[in-house]
């Protein structure tokens, strides 16, 4: 009986043995590689979306239980999608091209990412939306450092901070008050929550308590 009960054992330990020694062959790390950066694509994307979405369709959205559980659901799915297919692509094409000219130069990278945010990120939906503003907002402030760097730009004598967050504020209270309509939703309903529904109370109990009880009623 023990005999027979351990016997299943030796092909699982062969099988591991097996696939931890392909994953030690260099001719192959290339391609494990691209199946890692999918791997890893979908993970990072579920981790970050998940709670994110979780908390904005709570405090946001209405709508069912069930409603909200598809909602949250089907954003994590389209987050981690995108990222893992976005991933698996660029090192794909950047294995692709390392291959072809026999060396990496910076070229590649650019050309990748091009090539695969167009064929991952180019519908224009929210989740695709909401990426593409986080990319852009710390786009800007890299290129912004890269410059004074480079010596493009003069180091400022000042830290430029303050300014940068004092004018971004003012920008965006202007577009909530005047053009609220090319605001992105998410902050449309972030920015009603928090200087709008502020006006508004009837007791004690929408005014500590909760938000607006006239939204149940």
């Amino acid at each position: 009986m023990a005999g027979g009960g351990d016997a299943p054992r030796v092909p699982l330990h062969a099988l591991l043995r097996a696939v931890n020694a392909l994953l030690q062959q260099r001719r192959y790390h290339a391609a494990l590689a691209v199946l890692k950066g999918f791997r890893n694509g979908a993970v990072y994307g579920a981790k970050i979306r998940g709670p994110h979405a979780l908390v904005m369709t709570f405090l946001f959205k209405s709508g069912s239980l069930r409603e909200k559980l598809k909602s949250i659901a089907q954003a994590t799915y389209t987050h981690s999608r995108n990222l893992a297919y976005f991933v698996f692509t660029y090192k794909g094409l950047m294995a692709l091209q390392s291959q072809l000219q026999g060396k990496k130069i910076p070229f590649h990278t650019f050309f990748a990412a091009c090539v695969s945010g167009w064929l991952v990120f180019r519908e224009n939906n929210p989740i695709n939306n909401q990426i593409i503003m986080y990319l852009l907002s710390r786009v800007l402030f890299s290129l912004s450092r890269l410059a004074v760097e480079k010596g493009y730009v003069p180091q400022p004598k000042r830290d430029p901070f303050p300014l940068i967050a004092a004018l971004l504020w003012g920008t965006v209270l202007w577009l909530f008050e005047y053009h609220r309509q090319i605001l992105q939703p998410s902050l449309q309903s972030s920015m009603t929550y928090l200087y709008e529904d502020s006006d508004v109370w009837h007791d004690i109990s929408d005014f500590l308590i909760y938000n607006r009880t006239t939204d149940s009623k």
